[in-house]
């Protein structure tokens, strides 16, 4: 049986505990205090950490994490100098197993350079690359660069969960509306993320046809469509 649970760090982070067949890997640190609750609520052992980028707020956690357990520090092999200390560097393409799941590699640079997704059946995580209704701001690549990781991952199965890496939805949603306020699937979803956030509930994890249907930056048909519609969200 696999569980995945979305549990918040900080300010407006979000952690994964990805468990499987008795093996269980967090996805990102951005703090240690809540991901040890979630672990001694569960009784479960730190296998492993997988790390999406060099980002303070996602490996900050890390210290105080390896203080309670001992897990395999997994990241970008083409990253190595600014991540913590790798047992694991993977490329794109490479395959990463947590109990019965065997999950892909994806090079998703844009936000930052090597920066990379964990793709698994069913779910991906997307750390700052694709959130729910947006993406992370083009910080150290290209706005080419970023459009082609985003059309990655909109490749992936439709059926896909994205677990992406903070709660940005409802500033996103706003967004949106003004890329495409006659996209009825999205007037529906705005209404739906302004009920969760109302109820203190997180907006993630989104299913990616839900995206594909609704976040401007994923329906971008074009590089140059997408530097416009991310010039305009950064100025939003």
């Amino acid at each position: 049986m696999t569980e995945i649970i979305t549990i918040p760090c900080l300010a407006d982070n979000y952690a994964f505990l990805l468990h499987s067949n008795g093996t269980t890997a967090l996805i990102d640190a951005p703090e240690a205090a809540p991901i040890l609750a979630v672990l001694k609520e569960k009784g479960w052992t730190l296998d492993m950490v997988l790390l999406t980028h060099h980002h303070w707020d996602h490996i900050d956690g890390l210290p105080d994490l390896l203080k309670e357990a001992s897990p395999q520090i997994v990241g970008a092999a083409k990253d190595t100098h600014r991540l913590p200390k790798l047992d694991i560097a993977l490329n794109e393409g490479d395959e990463i197993t947590v109990g019965d799941l065997t999950g892909r590699i994806i090079d998703v640079s844009g936000h930052t350079v090597n920066h990379i997704a964990f793709a698994f059946p069913g779910a991906v995580f997307t750390g700052d690359s694709l959130f729910a209704l947006g993406c992370g701001r083009v910080f150290e690549g290209s706005m080419e660069m970023m459009h082609k990781s985003l059309q990655k991952l909109a490749a992936l199965p439709p059926d896909t969960m994205v677990y992406s890496g903070h709660e940005y939805t409802f500033g996103s949603a706003k967004f949106s509306l003004t890329v495409e306020p006659e996209n009825q699937a999205l007037q529906v979803r705005v209404k739906d993320v302004e009920r969760l956030r109302a109820e203190g509930l997180p907006t993630v994890p989104a299913l990616l046809s839900l995206e594909l249907a609704t976040n401007p930056f994923l329906r971008a048909p074009s590089a140059a469509a997408f530097a416009k519609i991310r010039t305009a969200k950064d100025n939003f």
